[in-house]
Parts: C-alpha cells; structure tokens; sequence
C-alpha cells in the first residue's frame, strides 16, 4: 500500500480523482512483456487461478484477472476498513439473531421471492423445533469502495471522501485464498521490476489462515477428534482454487482434521441425522459445515436440495453460515438497516454507530408503496445512477444503467423485489493490469 497520492482538486470536483500509481509508468514495453509472462506463470503455479467457464475443463487452469503491480492507495482509508469491519461482524451477528428484526423486514419478500420464502420456512422450522446448535460461525466478507465525490451536504476530505459499503457478503465469501496469494504476486512483480524497496507498503494479508483457523476452533468446539469439516460444493466448481487451498490449509494447520467436499444434491443421497441429531455423511460424522455453494435458486434443482438444506440446519454440526446469517445477509436486510435510527437497535455508543452509518450508500426497496414508487422514478429519471439487485448473493445477477428503465417498465422488478443502490464514484487509477 502507498501513502496518499492523488491528484484533483477536490472530492466534489467534476474531473474524477485519480490515484497515482506506486511505480513509474509506462514500463519498457521489452521489460513489460517480460514480467507479463513470468507473472501469469507465477500465478498458474502458485494457485491464482480458475477453471475457464467458456472451455470448461476439468484438468485445465488459467490464471486468475490481477493488476500486475499494487494500487496505490490512502493508508488512512485502509486501516479504517480493517478496524471497521470487527463492528460490521458484531452487527451481522446481532441481526442474525434477531428474530422480531428479520421477521417484519422479510415478511413482505418472503410472499413473492420464492428463494428467500424457501430459506425463511427453514429458519421458522429450526426456531420451532429448537434446533440442538446454538452456535454459528460466521465468515463474513464486506465489500466497500473509497468515494469519490461527497454526498450532498457531506464534507469536503480532499481528493477522496469516504468507504461505501456495497454489500456483506455472509455466504461462501470467496477470495480468502486469491487475496492473500495476490498480494505475493505483486510482491514478486515489484522485485522483478526493481522496485522491492516498495514491498514494506505492501499490508500482510492473513485471510486465508483467519478463516480456517475460524473454522478450526468451531471444529474444537463440537470436541469429536473423528469429526469432518464439510464442504457443500457446486455440481461445477469454477473457483477451484480459492476452495481448495481453505482445505490444504486446514490439513497444513492440524493435519489431523479431516476436510470431505460433497454438493447439496449428494448430501440429500448421503447424509443422515444420528440418534443425537449430528450429522452423518455416508457414515462419517460432521462437526463444521462451510457453504461455499446454496447462495442462489440454481443450486436448488429440485425438493431434494432444499431438504439437505433443512438435514444439515437441524443437525449438530456448526454451520458457515447458519441459516441466520443467510437471512441477515439479504439485500432486504440490508436495505433495512440504512434507515434512521435502526442501527442503534445493534450496536452501543454513538461513534460505533456513526462509522457504520457513514457507509450505507442510498440503497431503496422497490415494494409497492411510496417508499417504493419514488425510487422507481429515480431510476427512471437518472438509470445510470443506479444498479438493480437481486435478495441473493453470487453476483452476475445486477441490471445497469440504460438496462434499468425496460426491467421496470414491464415490472420483473416487482416479482423479484430486488432493490435499488446508488453506485459508488471509486477512484480511477493509472496501472498495468
């Protein structure tokens, strides 16, 4: 990371902000070529990369997409995100668990949202049957952007003005391993670019090893040496690596621990309920259970996947996430939590609550109602300001820009009840990537 460099006049200028980079650039096209090629092979050995979802094959890899060298970016604003998120942690979990909360503010998506009414009849059975498992592990991954430009009324920072929250993610959050591991690459790249002296700025990235030690200590919890980590999976895993490497990393912490992988399709053939309701997958006890897939309808063909959901909600084994935390996770709740007043239900003291609600971009409901029929016409009058989402998580599920007016007008909108987001101005930077 770099100290701040940027230029602009400041963070309500029209010309947008642009970061320095934190080399010299252009780099010799020779010297550039080169470090292109030993970089992409950095990455292919060393598990930066996916399996291709045009030419799928199984036995095959490509490099995951990288900035050849690191962004610059405000020290300041980064240890701010870092300290920020252990408050956004204690508030998912204190949403997650309160059930007046996300009872009336699901009670409406649950009516015309198939997906997101499937998951809340799962979470009234286990409040119902009181489940044997009070304990949740949560991993959870915030996405925010620096802004560039001031809210109306906000103060002027300089060139950049403050963190916006694009969403939680509370769900097989990826990139625990592609993280940390870019950060090495770009260590190597400098070095070979003869910029090592660079590195210093570079912040430690110990994603990878927080997570699994997370998972570890639930593992410890349940106390049953013989017990597997599970790992719920997609039919066709794309981000081969970002899963595999949290499993060769439990096995390198305590080899002792086992890791089985099985999809949600083969845990309603496989699993089982004991006689004290842990969970048995072809005959192998399970004490942690890591979604890495359920996040969207399509890994739900059919009854059977929903009641493997409901098999591993019930049982013993600590969940990542518990059902609980998929709800918080919504988009609704989200929604939800941006409103006056709210986040004081969740967390004490004025200046914890006032760095989380610094955050909230404008992000409205599409319900009908007033709320909801204003925000429409905004997105009608400005599309461009906005960006449609979907209850769910997984990306690729967003409508932009001119897309926006033609999915409101023929009212998809409405059966999905996604919500409406102001996009974030983020800084531009000049790079190599």
């Amino acid at each position: 990371m770099c100290d701040p460099c940027v230029s602009g006049e400041n963070c309500c200028s029209v010309e947008l902000p642009v970061l320095k980079p934190c080399i010299p650039i252009p780099v010799p096209e020779e010297q550039l070529m080169d470090v292109i090629d030993k970089a992409k092979d950095w990455a292919l050995m060393h598990g930066a990369a996916m399996r291709s979802k045009t030419n799928f094959n199984p036995d095959a890899m490509q490099f995951a997409p990288f900035v050849l060298v690191p962004s610059s970016f405000p020290r300041k604003e980064f240890e701010k995100a870092v300290k920020l998120q252990t408050i956004l942690n204690e508030l998912m979990h204190k949403v997650a668990h309160d059930t007046e909360f996300l009872r009336s503010t699901l009670e409406n998506t649950i009516k015309v949202d198939e997906f997101t009414g499937n998951l809340f009849r799962i979470y009234e059975d286990i409040l119902k049957n009181c489940s044997n498992q009070p304990l949740s592990l949560g991993l959870i991954r915030s996405d925010v952007m620096l802004e560039c430009c001031c809210p109306d009324g906000g103060a002027t920072l300089g060139a950049y003005c403050c963190w916006k929250q694009v969403e939680i993610n509370a769900i097989a959050s990826g990139f625990g391993h592609l993280g940390p591991i870019s950060r090495e690459l770009q260590s190597y790249i400098l070095h070979e670019l003869n910029h090592g002296d660079k590195v210093s700025n570079l912040p430690a990235n110990p994603a990878l090893s927080g997570l699994c030690n997370g998972m570890i200590e639930a593992w410890k919890i349940i106390g049953k040496p013989h017990a597997a980590i599970l790992f719920i999976v997609e039919n066709i895993t794309y981000n081969i690596c970002d899963q595999r490497f949290h499993e060769f990393e439990i096995r390198k912490i305590n080899p002792k621990i086992r890791v089985i992988r099985k999809t949600l399709t083969e845990i309603n053939k496989e699993g089982k309920l004991g006689p004290n309701n842990e969970l048995l997958v072809n005959g192998t006890e399970v004490s942690v259970i890591y979604f890495r897939a359920g996040y969207e309808p399509g890994h739900y063909p059919t009854q059977g996947e929903w009641d493997a959901r409901l098999l591993m909600e019930r049982s013993l084994a600590i969940k990542c996430p518990s059902i609980h935390y998929h709800l918080a996770g919504t988009k609704k709740v989200q929604q939800a939590l941006a409103k006056p007043g709210i986040l004081k239900r969740f967390l004490e003291g004025e200046e914890m609550i006032e760095s989380v609600k610094e955050i909230f971009t404008g992000l409205y409901s599409l319900d009908a109602n007033e709320e909801g029929e204003e925000a429409v016409q905004r997105a009608l009058k400005n599309p461009e300001r906005y960006v449609l989402k979907p209850q769910r998580e997984g990306g690729g599920n967003n409508i932009y820009g001119q897309d926006i007016p033609g999915a409101l007008k023929v009212r998809i909108l409405r059966i999905e009840r996604r919500n409406i987001q102001e996009k974030v101005k983020f800084l531009a930077e000049n790079d190599h990537n």
